[in-house]
């Protein structure tokens, strides 16, 4: 595995991000540090997170994923050989986004606080806030970066005009630039991403780290009918995928990864990281078995008629 460059920023990363939405969720602490610990040992070293996982959990109110991350970082005493993202501007329980900048500045010292450590490599707007100007979120990141709570600062979810928009401001006022984005983009989901943010990722030289790669699992292969979809928590997000479309690409995935002798889920992975402006897919796994398919993934290299025959598939 070679590392890669995120943006125009000097953090480098290995070709997958680790997901912390699953921990405090789907996996619990023990399970979570048992993942964390095969990811690193495999090689790999940039941990993706948010200030609101997993708030959706019976019991939970935000910041589990967070605190599972720094207790873990803390027992190992292996804070400067991971790189850290996190996210800002979801309020749990609400449908409000707030990138205002006393939220900012109120949200990262809490993030720090159950991260345990005193910078954030990566901090991102999670959602957009059209309520908040552009200019004032740029200024709270400035005010961030110089106090050396964070280093870099990326955005996800975001249109492609207002990601413009966000880049042009930091460019004329000289404040923080978005390195990275982190949109939905996978082997179903494609042309918002292609169409619409890629043309400002390659002209804007930012960082990807592209959220659903698997699309919550039906590339994995596991869910082929209705019936399959009670095999998790996550399974009723993957019912719009069971179409004529979503089988044509799962078949696909099928005949290439016989090829490599690695799973489907692998071959999806490997797509999206041969993709010239990917830097590194974020994949959520839950045990050490589903980990093995992250390091094939990262070790694979498609040639070019089986990157084509998944192409064609997924049109």
């Amino acid at each position: 595995m070679e590392k890669r460059k995120l943006g125009s920023s000097d953090l480098f990363v290995y070709p997958i991000t680790l997901g912390g939405n699953v921990f405090g969720w789907t996996i619990d602490e023990d399970k979570s540090f048992e993942v964390l610990d095969g990811f690193t040992e495999a090689g790999f070293n940039f941990v993706d997170t948010a200030d609101t996982y997993s708030h959706w959990v019976p019991g939970n109110k935000g910041g589990e994923s967070e605190t599972i991350i720094g207790n873990w970082m803390a027992e190992r005493k292996n804070r400067q050989q991971v790189i850290i993202s996190t996210k800002v501007g979801s309020i749990p329980g609400s449908t409000k986004k707030s990138l205002a900048k006393d939220h900012i500045l109120k949200s990262v010292d809490g993030s720090l606080q159950r991260l345990k450590t005193d910078y954030i490599d990566l901090y991102q707007s999670h959602y957009d806030d059209l309520d908040t100007p552009i200019e004032e979120t740029l200024e709270a990141y400035d005010q961030l970066i110089r106090a050396g709570k964070v280093r870099w600062v990326g955005a996800s979810n975001f249109s492609r005009e207002r990601l413009i928009e966000s880049l042009e401001t930091a460019q004329r006022l000289s404040l923080p630039k978005y390195q990275s984005l982190q949109p939905e983009y996978n082997l179903y989901n494609r042309a918002v991403y292609e169409k619409e943010l890629e043309p400002v990722v390659t002209e804007h030289q930012l960082g990807v780290i592209n959220y659903y790669a698997l699309a919550s699992g039906f590339l994995t292969g596991k869910y082929r009918s209705e019936a399959d979809l009670n095999k998790s928590q996550r399974g009723g997000a993957v019912k719009k995928y069971l179409n004529e479309r979503g089988f044509s690409i799962l078949n696909a995935l099928d005949q290439v990864s016989e090829q490599y002798n690695v799973s489907p889920a692998s071959i999806a992975l490997a797509w999206l990281i041969a993709r010239r402006t990917v830097t590194a897919p974020i994949a959520s796994v839950t045990d050490l078995n589903q980990l093995e398919d992250l390091v094939n993934a990262a070790r694979l290299s498609l040639n070019v008629e089986d990157i084509a025959i998944l192409d064609e598939a997924s049109a």
